[in-house]
């Protein structure tokens, strides 16, 4: 199994098993989305949706067919910001959590 697939395969059973890894991944795509990084976002986001909630089960609770998220979320979509936020807010009521921004000051 190449490594990439192996290490792909650690990451989603670690989070399926582990809610503290679920949080910080979370946690990771929305500093993430802060710091511009669109790529990155969408890489944690479809890691965490497929550990969890799946792409169907989210579809559902966006009102948007399951085609439509598997494009936004790709290495190639473009999703509108409104629907980032959105995602993002029925991952958190899915993990039981609300995440904030704390200012940290730079070094």
């Amino acid at each position: 199994m190449p490594i990439i697939k192996q290490f792909r395969k650690t990451i989603l059973e670690r989070a399926k098993n582990d809610a503290e890894f679920r949080r910080h991944m979370l946690t990771e795509a929305v500093n993430e989305l802060i710091g511009g990084d669109l790529h990155a976002v969408k890489s944690i986001l479809r890691d965490y949706i497929n550990a969890t909630i799946t792409f169907e089960g989210l579809s559902r609770k966006l009102k948007k067919s399951s085609k439509s998220v598997h494009r936004m979320l790709g290495p190639h979509g473009n999703p509108r910001a409104e629907n980032i936020i959105e995602i993002i807010k029925i991952l958190q009521a899915h993990e039981r959590v609300t995440l904030q921004v704390k200012v940290k000051r730079a070094a």
